[in-house]
Order: structure tokens, then C-alpha cells, then sequence
């Protein structure tokens, strides 16, 4: 059975002139079904209506559980029909009504970056765009369900999300858009370790969404130890590709750095990555280093570096002209702070 995910504005018009309905109800269908009603109760013709919740009320995707964490971070696993699990995260923000939502693009992560439990038991498949919008639902569900609006949606979860770009790009048109999820494309931030044909590429759609790069060093010698994606892709290529995005879009750069004691926080690193974006208008969001429950791929156990080490970190930032802001832990206490979403089998 088919499911409304799987339809953007223009292949669901076509299906209801396939079934012989009348094509002006898709964009009203689409945008009260993603509002949350039942398709039981379209305020359409009964008819259609029925048809609609007989053949297409199939959904990817379903909640296996649900932990809170003691800061009102909800994280979610949840199981496809498709086979495999992923996990999604809603956060409280500083304004009490809204919250702030972080999607998984894949089942698990090839990448390897060392640091991340996402990426321990390799890559099972990439999520399909219907298996994204449904987390991006159960996100808002569970943000109404506390009185709260979901504002902004992150694809920071599970995977690297510009290796399945066809899938993200799809998710995001029925997320963003005004007669579907009606999020807004401005909402969105896409993040990547680097892949530069990807970067082009989102730059090219027209989605004018926000783009995060997991720079994570300043320095290729350094980077190629914790992100094996450096080897294809060097610093000075992903940066110049991110100023191309800028430069394209007209947004902001986020520029993600987890700072791991003893390996890619000192003062001198910090100059470094000062010097790299110098010119440059980016975000840097400083997020100290959150355990993932043992070593890395690589045998190594990381550490969360001192709180005096981050400040004078984030000070010669700030002092170097560089626009930077360190990240709030939220969720730690349930795995659901950043790289500690994983492969969850079920």
C-alpha cells in the first residue's frame, strides 16, 4: 500500500488525475495530511476521502522508543518498513514554545569519522525521502504534543547526508514546502564532512537551505586522523567549496568544530582555524566532545577537554574577528547529544 510520503505537489496532482479525482485537491490533501489530520478526515468529498485512507494510509515508518533525557531533549528510535532502524532528536530551545529537530539521512554512516558512534558499525543503507519526512512528523507530533512549535530542522543525525543527496533534496521540498510540511526552506540546515560535488549541487537546487561543514581541524594533517574523508577531500577544497555556497545562496555558513582534549583544541589550532576563514563570513559552533561509549574506529578513546581549554579556544576566535559561539550540551544523559546517535538494531 502506497503511502502520502512518497508524493511531492506535482507526482500526487498526477495521481489523482491517474484515479480519475480531481487534481485541484492535491495541494489541500497534502497540506492538511501534513498538518496532522487523519486521512479519514480530509475536508474533502467523502468519496475521495475514503479512497484516500483506504490505499494510502500506509506509513514508512514507526516510534520503537522513546527516552527523555533530564533536559527535555526527546530522542527517538525509530523502525521502517524497509528494514533497519534510526534515531531523531527534538530539543527544547531557549524560547519557551518552539523546539529544534535533528534528522538521520542514512541507516548508520560510512564515513568513519573517529569520533562518532554513527559510524561504528559501517553503513547499512541510505533512508529514502519518505523515511525522512516521517521523522521530520514525528518530531512535530511530539512538539505539539508539549505545547511547543517545531521552528528548525537539522539533517545531523545518522549518516552523511550529501551521499544520498537525491533522497535529502526530495525530503526537503515536501518538508520545507508551503502546501506540504510548510516548514520553510530557511528553517533547514544541511550538514557534511566535505563532500564537494554535493555542496555544488545543493547550491545549484534552488533550495537555498543552510549549509553545516564538520571541519573538526583546521589543518590537513590533523583532520585526516579523525575524518578519513579528508584524503579525498582537503581542507582548502571544502572550504573554498563552502565559500562557493555563500557565495550562491547568500547564507551564512556553519562551520562545526568538536573539540577533543589533546588532539584539535589548542591556542594554536585555534589561530589556525582563524587564519583559514579569515575574509570569510562563517559560523563557527564550537561543540565539545561528547563520549560515545568507548574508542573510535580507530582504537582511540577521545576526551572532552577542559572548560578553561574551550574558552581560551573560543577567545582567540572572538579575538581574530571570527563570529563563534560554543554549543550547549543537550541530551547527553540519553545518547542524543551530537555524534552520539548510532545504528540501533531491532
Amino acid at each position: 500500500m502506497p503511502s502520502l510520503l512518497k508524493f511531492n505537489l506535482a507526482t500526487f496532482t498526477a495521481e489523482l488525475e491517474r484515479l480519475g479525482e480531481n487534481p485541484a485537491h492535491a495541494a489541500k490533501i497534502l497540506r492538511t495530511f501534513y498538518a496532522g489530520v487523519a486521512l479519514d478526515r480530509l475536508p474533502i468529498l467523502k468519496s475521495l476521502r475514503a479512497r484516500l485512507a483506504s490505499d494510502y494510509a500506509d506509513r514508512p515508518g514507526w516510534i520503537i522508543a522513546r527516552h527523555v533525557s533530564g533536559d527535555g531533549t526527546i530522542k527517538l528510535l525509530l523502525g521502517f518498513a524497509s528494514g533497519g532502524t534510526a534515531e531523531a532528536v527534538l530539543m527544547p530551545t531557549y524560547r519557551q514554545s518552539i523546539t529544534a529537530g535533528c534528522v538521520s539521512s542514512q541507516i548508520g554512516c560510512a564515513m568513519g569519522c573517529d569520533f562518532c558512534a554513527s559510524t561504528k558499525n559501517g553503513l547499512e543503507r541510505n533512508l529514502t525521502a519518505a523515511e525522512i519526512v516521517e521523522q521530520f512528523l514525528q518530531l512535530r507530533q511530539e512538539s505539539l504534543a508539549s505545547s511547543r512549535r517545531l521552528r528548525t530542522l537539522v539533517f545531523m543525525g545518522m549518516g552523511e547526508p550529501l551521499h544520498n543527496i537525491d533522497h535529502v533534496m526530495s525530503a526537503i521540498e515536501r518538508i520545507a514546502h508551503p502546501d506540504m510540511g510548510a516548514l520553510g526552506w530557511r528553517q533547514i540546515t544541511v550538514s557534511t564532512v566535505g563532500i564537494v560535488p554535493g555542496i555544488d549541487r545543493l547550491a545549484d537546487s534552488g533550495l537555498n537551505v543552510h549549509l553545516a561543514l564538520s571541519l573538526h581541524a583546521p589543518d590537513d594533517a590533523t583532520r585526516a586522523t579523525i575524518i578519513p574523508a579528508n584524503r579525498r577531500y582537503p581542507v582548502a577544497d571544502i572550504v573554498a567549496a563552502a565559500k562557493r555556497y555563500d557565495a550562491r545562496t547568500g547564507r551564512v555558513v556553519n562551520i562545526e568544530y568538536t573539540l577533543l582534549g589533546g588532539v584539535n583544541d589548542s591556542v594554536e589550532q585555534a589561530h589556525l582555524l582563524a587564519d583559514l576563514l579569515d575574509g570569510f563570513r562563517a559560523h563557527v559552533n564550537l561543540i565539545p566532545y561528547n563520549p560515545i561509549g568507548g574508542a573510535g574506529v580507530s582504537g582511540v578513546t577521545y576526551i572532552r577537554p577542559a572548560d578553561a581549554r574551550v574558552d581560551a579556544f573560543l577567545n582567540v576566535l572572538r579575538d581574530r574577528g571570527v563570529v563563534a559561539h560554543v554549543r550547549v550540551t543537550r541530551g547527553d544523559d540519553v545518547s542524543a547529544a551530537c555524534g552520539q546517535l548510532r545504528r540501533v538494531l531491532a
